[in-house]
């Protein structure tokens, strides 16, 4: 995704997985002293008007830069690009200005609501730039350039002169073909396109980590993990504490995949250890859904093409969102303003170049929200609308709330509430618009599970891996000389992936990766795979629902609906502890919902792997 603020303030555009771009602006810590001694009752009046005046400048230029951004997107010319990147400079340097004058107040005794907004307003930034201006201005520039150089990425195996392969073309192989060497040629091509930004990067590190500590961190890392309402350390301790509760599920795909790729492709697979990258269906091995074919199991077919089933009704991208929307007003929400079907972006235009990558927008912080994507009559796409809708009520929702409360409660709530409402998207709710006449028998779960696994579970690791990364070359404890062997042994490590040959650190590998070049954090991600399904577990329990979890649909529960919007409707005017309770009764993260869910794919991959192991 592309974020309206495109990443340097935290707020606004939403996406699916691959592509999003909203870090959380939580409370966490900051360690500017007072710079002075004012009476309380003063120092209070204030701090009350500096963050009056604050919101509505920080309104002003994340507006603007919204829609700057999104005539950019719609529009991408060079003219458009260098409209955004102005408008992108204007945020970084008032929301820096703004951030630095909170710190006056640090350590006076203000009520709440005051102390928690200046803590927002100081951790606004993904981009936390130099206060000096000429660094500044290379900062942003160095952001603007990387970005650039990722986007207009090409792969030209017959010289510059010969015919380009772009990033949607190489992925289209990795997904479809099945010849180990084209599958290595592509992987190797996009990975060579990273490496004309390596020093860049390397010198934006110093650039962002001078501005982190400006603002009283550490670095940028330790500035990222305060987004939490909880001590940095103690973020990371907890997002370890997460991935070991989901590990062992992950490992029993891993070793299942491993050997059924290993019957494909022979010994360029090894019977045990790390899955060659090239291998898996994606560029990032982040999600393994491109080679069901490989693995499905034998037995579990759903039964139905709901592809084939859009197209066999002539169901248009209007219609298609139309059933999204649908699936929110039968909770009790509002159906979409008519701005959203005047201004939203459904299909790719004859005429011009646009991103296509799907993203929700709240342009104005009130009713002004939108999407933009390509559609395509498909099942991902029928999914991939419920989840871009989730965001759009989530913005509508917290619209009242003063413009430093609207967001999510944390970063990977905004994700995750879109991905739970896609986990209603079951045979059941299908039932229910008339896609199919009948559920398929729970035997047919099993496909269904391992499609979804494939997606969900196998993201878990990379989900986890990309912001460790970033927080040890933040850190120093990775040297910019280390940067691929430490990308390596983190892919390795979480992941059980390896390259397909080996690398060099004249490679930049990590920056292939879209989110890494052009600085969005990752931890989100993470939080949003396992959050959905604790809320998904939560909402039919709420329901009343007592079968297997991964048959449960919200759709047409008004009761599930008011507390879903109860939820939605504290934006970040709470820590998320406290969103979290109101909405599953728990105050922390939890992600046994996960196994739960999957426990049936579980079991039967336990199996397989037993006897796997015993051939």
């Amino acid at each position: 995704m592309k974020s309206s603020i495109t990443g340097f303030l935290k707020q606004r555009t939403f996406c699916v997985l691959a592509v999003s771009l909203l870090p959380l602006i939580l409370l966490g810590a900051c360690t500017g002293k007072a710079t002075d001694s004012k009476p309380a009752a003063s120092a209070a009046t204030d701090a009350e008007k500096f963050v009056a005046d604050a919101e509505k400048r920080y309104l002003d230029v994340a507006i603007k830069e919204s829609q700057a951004t999104w005539v950019q997107e719609n529009f991408i010319t060079q003219d458009t690009e260098a409209i955004a990147a102005a408008a992108k400079e204007e945020t970084i340097k008032t929301i820096k200005e703004l951030a630095e004058q909170a710190r006056q107040f640090d350590g006076q005794k203000l009520s709440p609501d005051v102390a928690r907004k200046l803590k927002l307003l100081k951790l606004a930034l993904t981009l936390p730039a130099p206060g000096n201006p000429d660094e500044r201005k290379e900062l942003t520039q160095l952001s603007v350039k990387m970005e650039g150089l990722y986007g207009a990425g090409k792969y030209c195996p017959d010289g510059p002169q010969g015919k380009c392969l772009s990033l949607g073309d190489l992925e289209k192989i990795l997904a479809s073909s099945r010849n180990p060497e084209e599958l290595k040629r592509a992987w190797l091509g996009w990975h060579q396109v990273s490496r004309s930004y390596r020093k860049d990067y390397a010198r934006f590190v110093s650039l962002v980590n001078k501005g982190a500590k400006e603002m009283g961190f550490k670095d940028n890392g330790a500035m990222w993990r305060s987004n939490y309402d909880m001590e940095p350390d103690a973020f990371a301790a907890e997002m370890e504490r997460l991935w070991l509760q989901v590990k062992p599920l992950y490992d029993s795909l891993h070793t299942y995949v491993r050997g059924r790729l290993r019957q494909k492709y022979g010994d360029a697979v090894p019977a045990s250890g790390p899955i060659p990258a090239h291998l898996l269906g994606n560029m990032w091995s982040q999600t393994w859904g491109n080679v069901y074919d490989l693995v499905k199991p034998p037995v579990g077919d759903a039964g139905y093409d709901l592809t084939k089933i859009l197209q066999s009704r002539k169901t248009d991208a209007h219609q298609m969102v139309k059933y999204g929307e649908g699936f929110f007003t039968s909770l009790g929400f509002d159906p979409l303003p008519q701005t959203f079907w005047e201004r939203s972006l459904f299909l790719k235009p004859a005429d011009r170049e646009v991103v296509c990558h799907a993203s929700a927008w709240d342009i104005d912080s009130q009713k002004d929200v939108r999407i933009k994507m390509c559609i395509n009559i498909n099942e991902e796409d029928f999914t991939t609308i419920h989840h871009e809708l989730g965001h759009n009520f989530y913005q509508m929702a917290y619209a009242p709330q003063s413009p430093l409360y609207q967001n999510s409660a944390n970063d990977g709530f905004h994700e995750a509430i879109g991905d739970t409402i896609a986990l209603s998207v079951t045979p059941e709710y299908l039932k229910q618009l008339g896609f199919i006449s009948k559920v398929p028998d729970e035997k047919a779960d099993l496909g269904l599970l391992m499609r979804l696994a494939l997606d969900k579970v196998a993201f878990l690791p990379f989900g986890y891996l990309v912001d460790q990364w970033r927080w040890k070359v933040f850190s120093g404890e990775v040297a910019a000389a280390d940067y691929n062997k430490a990308w390596w042994d983190l892919r390795e490590k979480y992941q059980g992936v390896s390259a397909p040959e080996p690398r060099s650190e004249s490679d930049f590998d990590a920056g292939a990766k879209y989110h890494v070049a052009a600085n969005v954090p990752y931890a989100r991600y993470f939080l949003a795979a396992i959050l959905q399904f604790q809320f998904h577990r939560a909402l039919c329990r709420e329901a009343g629902y007592k079968g297997t979890l991964n048959r449960c649909s919200i759709y047409g529960n008004k009761q599930v609906g008011e507390k879903l919007k109860t939820m939605l409707a504290m934006g970040q005017s709470k820590p998320w502890p406290e969103a979290l309770k109101a909405m599953t009764g728990e105050d922390k993260m939890d992600a046994t919902a996960i196994i739960d869910y999957f426990a049936p794919l579980k079991k039967w991959l336990d199996e397989q792997n037993a006897a796997m192991a015993g051939k």
